[in-house]
């Protein structure tokens, strides 16, 4: 098998586990078992406790559709940054009323890849707060 590239890995890990359709158990052979999701200033530690998170932001966004919008890697290729978009519908999302109000939603995500392709953690930020505004009609 040819060696991934950084930013192939992270594209892989996209395409298998966000885009449609969304396959969160092919987390087990992208992530190293001691991954760290830190998302939102909140850590997930552990494959197993990442693919929890996963499958529970999976299912307060019904529809979901996940673009990846630009990635580019550092000068040696352990860090890969990717903008993202997603689009869906509201099933709770950001403990709202599931009502099924269109989101949208983009993020920023920071990777650390391993030579071979796996992934070892992932810093993501998005704009959390701007969606809570669209789905609560602008209550903070």
């Amino acid at each position: 098998m040819t060696k991934l590239s950084a930013v192939d890995a992270v594209h892989n890990f996209w395409a298998h586990v966000w885009q449609s359709p969304q396959n969160y158990d092919a987390i087990d052979d992208l992530v190293v078992e001691d991954f760290v999701l830190i998302t939102g200033g909140s850590r997930v530690e552990s494959r197993a406790a990442f693919k929890e998170w996963a499958r529970g932001f999976g299912t307060v966004i019904d529809n979901l559709e996940f673009e990846v919008v630009e990635s580019f890697a550092n000068h040696d290729g352990s860090r890969v940054a990717s903008m993202w978009r997603l689009t869906g519908n509201n099933n709770g999302a950001l403990r709202t009323t599931p009502d099924g109000a269109p989101i949208e939603m983009t993020g920023t995500a920071v990777w650390a890849v391993r030579e071979d392709g796996k992934l070892l953690w992932n810093r993501v930020e998005r704009n959390a707060f701007e969606v809570y505004q669209q789905l609560t009609n602008g209550a903070a």
